[in-house]
């Protein structure tokens, strides 16, 4: 088996990087963890990154000023001479302009803290039980121009409850994000999902625990 090289994007301390890194370790595990770029030098996750022996690489979107398209040029630039096959984003605080996703069509993975479509965009909980909905949980879809709309490979639900805070809500929603994305990676990195009219179509005999995770399509 030749694992997909990933490279994983952070701004932060990367908490969904490290359930990645603990995935790949297995070395019957599809992807490995190539890369961990980050745009701000600063950023914790680097530290561990370093520390699990995984090359890192800073592109500071700072020294570009307002020009997003040098800052995306220098960064695809890092991918490339990493070999990068796939990219995962985890906490990466950059909007990605439509150039530099056509450059990785179907290639760039997000984790979002909210049942897409429900919930794009920021303050996820806080709207969540706000709205009052019954349920919360997180996505894995892959990138496209519009934010937050890309096709889901997988999501995670959480029983929302009366009296619930933003606290605890996160909490419960970070579990099931620190296992949904792992299994997203896993079945892009196997071949296993492929795009067909906008929806992700997983290929192959489907596990019991794959099979709560995947996105539920709604009947024509």
């Amino acid at each position: 088996m030749t694992r997909k090289r990933t490279a994983i994007l952070i701004s932060g301390r990367g908490s969904n990087m490290s359930a990645l890194i603990a995935a790949a370790s297995d070395a019957g595990y599809p992807a490995e963890i190539a890369l961990v770029g980050s745009n701000r030098p600063e950023a914790a996750g680097l530290q561990r990154a370093a520390e699990a022996g995984i090359p890192t690489a800073i592109v500071d979107h700072t020294i570009y000023g307002k020009d997003r398209t040098a800052f995306e040029r220098a960064l695809h630039d890092v991918l490339l001479q990493h070999r990068i096959q796939i990219i995962c984003l985890a906490g990466f605080m950059r909007l990605l302009s439509p150039w530099f996703i056509a450059q990785w069509p179907n290639r760039i993975l997000n984790i979002h803290p909210a049942l897409l479509p429900s919930f794009k965009g920021l303050d996820t909980h806080r709207r969540a039980i706000e709205a009052g909905a019954s349920e919360h949980g997180a996505t894995v879809h892959f990138v496209v121009a519009e934010m937050d709309s890309g096709p889901v490979v997988a999501q995670g639900r959480v029983p929302l409850f009366p009296d619930d805070t933003e606290t605890a809500l996160a909490a419960r929603v970070l579990a099931v994000e620190h296992r949904i994305y792992p299994l997203a990676l896993k079945l892009v990195a196997s071949d296993r999902v492929r795009v067909d009219d906008g929806r992700c179509i997983v290929c192959g005999a489907v596990s019991a625990e794959e099979a709560t995770l995947l996105p539920r399509h709604p009947a024509h």
